[in-house]
């Protein structure tokens, strides 16, 4: 019998609809009961409470109202808990979308903790970030680190792969504050000057 190919499945960027469906209070529709939020944290969660924000800018520097973020990361202890559950003081992924109006996304979690990676080396404090957005087939992987964790930084095995030192900023979240609490500001660049560094996984 002969091999029939077929043709490659058309793709699709995520486009405004994923907000339906995965940031349902960004769309303004009702919550589900297991939903997974931008709210790693509960307020008896052990670990320094921090809130993160940002923007996404597109090539020309215009906002992108419409995206959707994904994060992972350790707890304050710097150990990964692959089990989500709404019941938990801390879960170690979350979702967070841009709104439509200010074009800001946010997230409430703890400052993670030093993970070790493959070869024992430990890796500063991050958060692993996948944004998905129009225009964009296949959702982009980045890492936010913290400006104020110098030391550590300096010494992370993969920020140190990458070569020129203003290229590494791209991916340092800076301290703020908002309402009077510890925040940390981290903005996304998809193209042109100040370019976030993308990676591939």
């Amino acid at each position: 019998m002969p091999v029939r190919l077929l043709p490659e499945t058309p793709s699709q960027t995520a486009g405004p609809y994923v907000h339906i469906g995965l940031a349902l209070a960004a769309a303004g529709n009702p919550s589900r009961p297991e939903e997974i939020c931008n709210r790693l944290a509960r307020e008896d969660a052990p670990g320094e409470h921090i809130q993160l924000l940002g923007h996404v800018y597109d090539g020309n520097g215009h906002l992108v109202r419409d995206s959707f973020l994904e994060f992972w990361q350790a707890n304050h202890e710097g150990i990964h808990d692959p089990i989500f559950d709404t019941e938990k003081p801390f879960n170690c992924f979350g979702r967070a979308a841009t709104t439509f109006d200010a074009g800001e996304w946010v997230l409430h979690t703890v400052k993670p903790g030093i993970v070790n990676n493959a070869a024992g080396l430990p890796m500063a404090p991050h958060i692993n970030v996948m944004l998905f957005a129009r225009g964009i087939n296949i959702h982009l992987h980045t890492r936010l680190y913290f400006a104020d964790e110098p030391q550590a930084n300096q010494q992370c095995p993969v920020l140190n792969l990458i070569e020129q030192p203003q290229r590494r900023e791209t991916l340092l979240a800076w301290p703020c504050e908002v309402d009077g609490l510890r925040a940390y500001r981290f903005d996304i660049r998809l193209q042109g000057e100040g370019e976030t560094v993308f990676f591939d996984f």
